[in-house]
């Protein structure tokens, strides 16, 4: 299986599988003596592990990250040396034998039959690679990325569960993390909190939509045509699994749009100095203009498939392919959009910190 590395100057490579020893990554092209530390890349993972709610997967994992290459101390501190960077989360709380009864059987919705019908076999057991436990390593990568672009802020948040938008009017970034649906809107999400729990009692599922919002991106990163900043943060945040659709700024709302209200207008500024930048009166762009990024923040939103693992029975065949019905027991997600928030900033983080050091590269610092 190739395809496991993304990234061009900051690149990421992936291993492991779900119910495996460990998963983990290397990351390689981290520039040199960047302070770095398993606490800081741990702050992350702990927003993404699982079992912290009744409203996620009760799969109790620790997620704990472990640095075995790519730092050494210097000067007092821990820091990167500029060779590859391997972490390593080791696994601690499989079950696969909730999965011994379908193990001929696929599951709709899941990757079963592809991964069947490319390699001949597939990891029945939590579904291998394409679990969604896999994000966990690309969470580890994200936090060194963030050391990179240190005066970038990276955030996200679920703004949209099922067919239920919050109410943008009532977005406060510091309630993302008083609730356990990483939701912006308070009364949104003491709304989630009902409606999830209803959903998670019937065995079932739902999906959501994430936005990610990067800060201090300064004009000038990505590359027209083949390099596009826009164009690799919508395959980075495509990869994520369970995602099914992605968009920048106003996205497909773009094309309810007349020109002059899509266009974002500048004006001048008198609190600007040199050439810092026009004055955007909108953001329809999401940040990012012929692929390179405006000055103004990046904006993204992606939109994840309701859990396809659900207590529901199904129709669908077994590997000789004969019709059958299929019923998923273990443990998953009733909402696998709510643990996509911190993927999704970690997604951004890695594609800015490369197109930052593409930039530097070409253009100087």
């Amino acid at each position: 299986m190739s395809h496991n590395t993304f990234g061009h100057m900051f690149r990421v490579t992936t291993f492991g599988e779900s119910h495996g020893v460990a998963l983990g990554c290397v990351v390689d092209g981290c520039p040199s003596r960047i302070p770095l530390t398993a606490d800081e890349i741990q702050r992350d993972l702990d927003r993404r592990r699982p079992g912290q709610s009744k409203y996620t997967t009760q799969r109790q994992e620790p997620d704990q990250v472990k640095i075995l290459s790519g730092v050494m101390e210097h000067d007092g501190r821990q820091v990167t040396t500029g060779t590859p960077i391997a972490l390593l989360i080791e696994n601690t709380d499989q079950r696969s034998k909730d999965y011994s009864e379908i193990k001929d059987k696929f599951r709709p919705g899941h990757a079963d039959f592809t991964y069947e019908a490319k390699y001949g076999l597939r990891d029945y057991r939590g579904g291998g690679r394409s679990s969604a436990r896999e994000t966990a390593a690309r969470v580890a990568a994200g936090a060194v990325a963030r050391k990179i672009i240190p005066d970038v802020t990276v955030r996200a948040a679920l703004v949209q569960m099922g067919p239920h938008k919050i109410d943008r009017a009532n977005w406060d970034w510091d309630e993302v993390g008083r609730n356990p649906f990483f939701c912006p809107d308070k009364a949104k999400a003491e709304f989630f909190a009902d409606y999830l729990d209803d959903i998670r009692k019937n065995g079932s599922s739902i999906g959501a939509v994430v936005e990610v919002v990067a800060e201090g991106v300064p004009a000038g990163w990505g590359a027209p045509i083949y390099g596009k900043l826009d164009s690799d943060l919508a395959a980075a945040l495509m990869s994520i699994n369970a995602v099914k659709g992605v968009e920048i700024g106003a996205g497909f709302g773009a094309a309810e749009l007349h020109g002059e209200d899509n266009a974002d207008e500048m004006r001048s500024s008198s609190s600007n100095v040199g050439n810092d930048g026009p004055v955007f009166l909108s953001n329809h762009a999401g940040g990012i203009l012929g692929g390179i990024s405006t000055g103004q923040a990046v904006v993204a939103r992606f939109a994840v498939k309701p859990t396809s693992s659900i207590l529901t029975p199904r129709r669908t065949i077994d590997r000789s392919g004969a019709d059958t019905d299929i019923l998923t027991k273990g443990r998953h997600d009733p909402c696998v959009g709510i643990r996509a928030v911190p993927v999704g900033e970690a997604m951004m983080a890695c594609v800015l910190a490369d197109h930052f050091l593409r930039h530097r590269g070409q253009a100087g610092s």
